[in-house]
Formats: structure tokens, sequence, C-alpha cells
């Protein structure tokens, strides 16, 4: 698809949230891996923390973020798999207006094309929670670099045509 040059690039403004109860920063891969790439897709890191794998405390980082006017998007990693740790799938939950099932299933899609049917452990997905993107996203390297170059280096790119999600912005609160 189309990068259309004849458009402005707007870039936005993208926290970062790992979800780990064993990583601290220096271990974070998957987290470095989100920054370099939205850095150097234009983007702007907004704000970057490591979180427990606690529904109540993921829940609670994501209001502050969503009620950020700083904050345009969210980007989960971690979190996502099947065991009983795994809650960000239920955090999302509880804080979502409109959920994005296109993005699991294209996520999953592209995954498999990777790591074939040990896809089907992801339960990656994506929402807007009061004007807020929210993308939850497992927590390998590998993961969120398919997420990335897969999906999300276009649909934040304003310039990317049919259409994309930093076009929809502004309308996201309409009633």
């Amino acid at each position: 698809m189309p990068i259309d040059e004849g458009r402005a690039f707007i870039p936005v403004r993208i926290a970062v949230l790992t979800v780990s109860d064993t990583r601290g920063i220096a271990e974070d891969r998957s987290g470095d891996a989100l920054i370099e790439r939205l850095e150097s897709a234009g983007h702007i890191l907004a704000a970057r923390y490591i979180e427990r794998d606690d529904r109540s405390a993921i829940v609670a980082r994501l209001h502050a973020w969503i009620d950020d006017p700083q904050i345009d998007v969210i980007l989960t990693t971690g979190g996502t798999g099947v065991t009983g740790r795994d809650v960000t799938p239920e955090a999302l939950a509880q804080v979502q207006d409109k959920e994005i099932p296109g993005f699991g299933e294209l996520f999953r899609w592209l995954s498999y094309q990777s790591i074939g049917t040990s896809t089907i452990q992801s339960r990656a997905t994506a929402c807007v929670a009061r004007g807020t993107y929210i993308f939850a996203l497992p927590g390998s390297t590998g993961a969120v670099k398919d997420a990335w170059d897969g999906i999300l280096v276009t649909q934040l790119d304003s310039r990317f045509r049919p259409c994309n999600f930093v076009e929809l912005m502004p309308r996201l609160m309409e009633l």
C-alpha cells in the first residue's frame, strides 16, 4: 500500500508500557525495539514504564495515560498469552470504548508466517479508549517487530493510503 508523499507526516506521541514481573529497563528488549522503531518512523516517545502483571496496576497506568493529553497512542508489550498471569487483554477490556478486532486478527495472520501455529497462543488486541489508541502486543521481540513492521508503521503514518489511524484521531471523541 502506498505512502502519499504529497501529504504531511504527522508525528504521534506514543507511550510504551512493558508488562512483566521479571524485566527491568535493562532487560526490556521488546520495549527497546518498539522505541527504536517509533522514533525511526518520526514519532515521539511520550512515556515509558514497566508494570507488573497485575490487572489493577495495568488499568491504573492505562487510565493515567489515556487522560494525558500528551499521549495519543499506547503500545503495550507482554501479558497477552494464556497463562494465569497474562492479564493485559482483560485490562484493556476494562478501559476500552471500542475494540479494534482486526488488529489481533491481522497480527496473528502475520505472526503465523514467522512462528506457525504457535501464534494461536497470542491474545494481541487493540482498542480505542477516550480518544487514545491502545495496542496490546506479545512480549517477544519478534512479535513487536511483526506488529510494528507489518501493521503499525503504516497505520500510524498520516500519509498511508487509502486510510490510517492518524487521520481518524480528531474524530475519535465524536458523539
